[in-house]
């Protein structure tokens, strides 16, 4: 019995080592990538000797990474607005209801997150020009879609298990159809797992590389930039570029979790 205080100890250090070791491997290359940035030499390594705002102040003026940062929020925007239609559809479509050929649907729905990136994006590429479409930003976004979607349906498909039947029932014995009672109870109460996957899908198409790689045309994203830009060597500008792009998801990402969690607690 006295054995178990100690041992109990001995696995909180041993869990909180672990903790904190991932910590380090997480965050150690964030914060070297932004120092570097504010290297005053084109050299990548340490020692810094001399500090500078050169590189951020460099990001800001080219047009060049301001249109390509521009243009990939613009993919990122329209192919989550696109997996968000189609994703909630599909969960509210599968969820709670049993038909023939539900399975296959709900496979055929979650599988595009399954396919490795370079095997999407070669068959993307196929397909695409099978349909005469184009390289560019019809055919990123749409790519970028197509593999958003799953995410969208498990995560509004996990918050729609938790609605209480209730509610919907008391509404169609008020004489609302099922459009109403979506409307005004099922698409209110999905609300915060719909931002949630927006924020997710956003993230995941602006950082996207490879379907956008394969599938682009003669204006790069942002991912597909700084690919190129790495081709002549590191340097600190482009820690300055990875680095505002890093500050920015975080804050809408921080912002997104603390909304997401109001809404909940509202809820």
């Amino acid at each position: 019995m006295n054995d178990r205080p100690e041992l109990f100890r001995g696995n909180r250090i041993f869990l909180a080592c672990i903790y904190w070791s991932f910590v380090l491997y997480v965050f150690v290359p964030l914060i070297l990538m932004v120092l570097m940035g504010f290297k005053d030499s084109k050299f990548i390594g340490f020692p810094i000797r001399s500090w500078t705002l050169e590189w951020y102040v460099g990001v800001f003026a080219d047009a060049e990474i301001l249109s390509t940062f521009g243009y990939s929020v613009a993919i990122a925007i329209l192919s989550t607005l696109i997996s968000i239609f189609v994703g909630t559809w599909l969960a509210v479509l599968l969820e709670g209801r049993k038909f023939w050929g539900r399975t296959i649907i709900f496979g055929l729905a979650v599988l595009p997150a399954l396919v490795p990136g370079i095997i999407s994006a070669i068959a993307f590429r196929i397909y695409a020009r099978w349909l005469g479409i184009e390289p560019g930003m019809g055919a990123i976004v749409w790519a970028h879609a197509v593999h958003n979607v799953p995410f969208v349906v498990l995560v509004v498909m996990a918050r729609l298990s938790t609605l209480p039947r209730s509610q919907i029932e008391a509404a169609r014995d008020l004489g609302a159809d099922p459009l109403i009672s979506f409307i005004r109870i099922t698409l209110p109460y999905l609300v915060p797992a719909i931002l949630g996957a927006s924020i997710f899908c956003l993230l995941l198409s602006f950082d996207d590389f490879v379907r956008s790689f394969f599938l682009g045309g003669y204006e790069p994203t942002l991912p597909v930039l700084i690919f190129a830009m790495l081709r002549s060597g590191m340097s600190p500008e482009i820690n300055a570029i990875a680095t505002v792009a890093l500050i920015l998801t975080a804050v809408v990402g921080i912002w997104a979790e603390r909304f997401t969690r109001r809404m909940n607690k509202d809820s």
